[in-house]
């Protein structure tokens, strides 16, 4: 095939063109753009550093579960960033604020599931061996395992799920056998609150084998009888009984009989314990004390929602010093900068005058998740002992 001949002119012509495609064009090897910097940053020293692309905000913060507001600052690149002081080892959660609204980081995948307010969480890793490790630390010990069931509610008309952990070795033909607690989240989480962000059967592993705690099924049902109350905003004040009366009634006639149908659970009171933070602990308590024939173990982390304590003697009417007596343990606890303080007071000071024995527990802390890993962690190993 005769090939291509070009005259000089051409040749010239085609050269500029081929030269003038190479400097108008992007090298072939050029540097891909910078990866935007980390947030959040975990120092060795515990300090975090939060950091967000916003050029065209005017006010940016980092909003802290239980802690002031940590104002950032801004580069002449529009990237804001702030940096915590030296935070003791434990998970911790946050929003950004950017001019009054509330956004995720979105460079932090770790995010707490919530039916109305999600956040971000951070770990500020601790010691990994010895005394000092968290309870909710992923150690190397054997683990249990995390079933979730789905069912229609009767009771309360919905679709609704619940979680069942079991502990390593769970044997269904044991001899014995297992107790179990029943354990409530909080106002606006879902049923998977307490381990998306509880951390509780890290928490249950870990002690468990480390003999703290006595093997057993935890049930984490969703804590909704009345389903509207989800909701901003003011609420009408009887939706609050509504919610805790429709949720005993399923708890009773469709959780509790399904546990004891599918696993190895012991029916006997003295092998029942239920427990729950903010709403689930005054469910608990609302639950536990009017039904002592069921539980033998009751606890409540910063329990709120029982209402104005004028009204005890009609939530709580059969509570007398002797069914009190009944229970192998009542656990009232709160952290000294709740805002629920002053109302778990109340309860105590409501049963020490019907003269139910029960254990106070103030520690410091606010209404997060902070303290209710640390009730958890107190409070299984007093169980089934």
């Amino acid at each position: 095939m005769p090939g291509l001949h070009l005259t000089h002119d051409a040749r010239i012509t085609l050269a500029g063109l081929v030269a003038a495609l190479v400097l108008c064009s992007p090298p072939l090897f050029a540097q891909a753009p910078a990866p935007p910097l980390p947030s959040p940053e975990v120092h060795a020293d515990g300090r975090v550093t939060f950091r967000v692309k916003a050029p065209h905000a005017r006010e940016v913060a980092v909003a802290r579960a239980g802690s002031d507001r940590l104002v950032m600052t801004r580069d002449d690149q529009g990237l804001w960033s702030a940096t915590t002081t030296a935070l003791a080892p434990d998970i911790y959660q946050y929003t950004f604020n950017v001019d009054g609204v509330s956004l995720l980081d979105p460079l932090n995948p770790w995010v707490a599931p919530n039916l109305l307010n999600m956040s971000n969480m951070v770990r500020v890793p601790g010691p990994t061996t010895g005394p000092d490790v968290l309870p909710w630390d992923v150690t190397d010990v054997p683990r249990g395992q995390l079933r979730r069931h789905f069912y229609k509610s009767a009771r309360i008309g919905d679709h609704r799920d619940y979680y069942v952990y079991t502990p390593a070795g769970y044997d269904p033909q044991r001899r014995e056998k297992y107790p179990v607690l029943y354990l409530l989240h909080g106002f606006s989480d879902d049923a998977s609150g307490w381990t998306s962000v509880g951390q509780a059967h890290v928490i249950l592993d870990n002690l468990i084998a480390a003999k703290k705690v006595v093997p057993m099924l935890v049930v984490m049902t969703l804590g909704y009888g009345a389903p509207e109350i989800v909701t901003r905003g003011p609420r009408p004040p009887q939706l609050g009984q509504k919610n805790m009366v429709g949720y005993r009634d399923a708890l009773f006639a469709e959780v509790i009989p399904a546990i004891e149908r599918e696993y190895h659970a012991d029916p006997r009171r003295e092998r029942r314990a239920i427990a729950g933070l903010s709403m689930g602990g005054a469910e608990s308590l609302f639950v536990g004390l009017n039904a002592i024939d069921r539980f033998a173990w009751v606890g409540a982390f910063s329990s709120g929602g029982l209402g104005d304590p004028a009204t005890f003697p009609q939530t709580f009417p059969a509570l007398t010093a002797a069914e009190g007596k009944r229970l192998q343990l009542l656990w009232i606890s709160c952290g000294t900068e709740d805002r629920l303080i002053e109302a778990n007071r109340q309860v105590r000071a409501f049963l020490t005058d019907r003269g139910v024995p029960h254990e106070a527990i103030e520690m410091p802390g606010a209404h997060t998740w902070t303290v209710w890993r640390r009730n958890l962690a107190a409070f299984t190993p007093k169980l089934f002992r």
